[in-house]
């Protein structure tokens, strides 16, 4: 069977756009796509959700759609915070776009090993990172965890004659980032501002060593979020971040929430 003859088809999109109106940020979102992550101990797999933009000029009709998944196909070696951020560059030369931002939310497994048994297991994270470059040439890099926790209330160990209300927490930071940071770092930040970091698989013993360290370690959401930002503000490699803390109450139907932000 021979080959299809090629026919030149018109390439709407190249038209020119009269109506004089630049568009800030178009491309695609919510595209799920198999990548590697550089991590310590060599190349880890993750499914990864991104949204990738462009800005378009007033004189152009539309983008290359196809070229951002082109793009990621074209990724061969797992990333880091260097390859992510030439991986925007190579999208901007690709689309002829003076700038333009890739955003990469994925799943991290972590393997921890329980505190008293040894017994590991993986516990997974929120992680996500940012990518901008602007039409002066300046680029930005920010990576943000969300990190699952325990917490326990001051409060209430100080008024009760025995026992404490504990709850899980959620520990979120979004940092921008001058140098490289593996994500296990700013996680371990977080983890280290709980009452107590949580695991995936815990035996009696470790039950125990957990109750006992948030016992010994009560927190508010506001103690937290200030550990929390000190720690950033003592890494020279972190600019602007956001920190979030969410405590889901085990006395209340709602939850318990702070924020600091440093711009």
């Amino acid at each position: 069977m021979n080959a299809p003859e090629r026919i030149a088809l018109e390439d709407v999109q190249s038209r020119p756009d009269r109506r004089n109106v630049q568009i800030d940020a178009v491309g695609i979102k919510g595209l799920r796509y198999p990548i590697a992550i550089q991590a310590e101990e060599g190349s880890v797999p993750v499914i990864a959700t991104f949204s990738m933009t462009v800005g378009l000029a007033a004189s152009e009709k539309g983008t290359h759609m196809s070229r951002f998944v082109e793009l990621l196909d074209s990724q061969r070696q797992p990333l880091n915070m260097p390859r992510f951020m030439a991986l925007v560059a190579d999208m901007l030369e690709r689309l002829r776009a003076p700038a333009g931002t890739i955003e990469m939310r994925f799943a991290y497994f972590v393997r921890k090993a329980a505190p008293v048994s040894g017994v590991q297991s993986q516990l997974d994270y929120e992680v996500c990172w940012r990518g901008t470059l602007d039409d002066e040439g300046e680029s930005a890099f920010s990576m943000r965890v969300a990190v699952p926790a325990t917490s326990l209330c001051p409060c209430s160990k100080a008024i009760s004659e025995y026992g404490a209300h504990n709850q899980r927490s959620c520990i979120a930071i979004e940092a921008e980032l001058t140098d490289e940071m593996r994500i296990e770092e700013l996680i371990g930040i977080a983890e280290r501002s709980a009452s107590c970091e949580v695991y995936g698989l815990l035996k009696r013993p470790d039950e125990k060593y957990v109750t006992e360290r948030a016992y010994e370690n009560p927190k508010f959401v506001e103690d937290v979020v200030r550990d929390v930002a000190l720690a950033l503000n003592r890494d020279p490699r972190v600019g602007a971040y956001t920190v979030e803390a969410e405590n889901f109450e085990s006395i209340h139907n709602h939850s318990a929430f702070a924020r600091i932000t440093r711009a």
